[in-house]
């Protein structure tokens, strides 16, 4: 009962087999896509353009003055 043993679970994993001793891992349950039936509540369109209207554009900074402007 230890490596070479095909019948425990130790000798399982070492020959790399599965069974009664040693059962696979049952896979997760993955989540549904969303069907024809269960669809997701549609969004308006004024709803998405008023949510990309209220972000404000960012502004370009400034370049800073170089040497040469500074002598003139």
């Amino acid at each position: 009962m230890g490596k070479g043993d095909k019948k425990s679970r130790r000798g399982k994993i070492t020959i790399g087999t599965y069974g009664v001793r040693r059962p696979r891992k049952k896979a997760k349950a993955q989540p549904k896509v969303a069907t024809a039936k269960t669809k997701a509540k549609p969004t308006s369109t004024i709803a998405k353009a008023a949510k990309t209207a209220a972000k404000p554009k960012a502004t370009p900074k400034k370049k800073a003055a170089t040497k040469k402007d500074d002598k003139k």
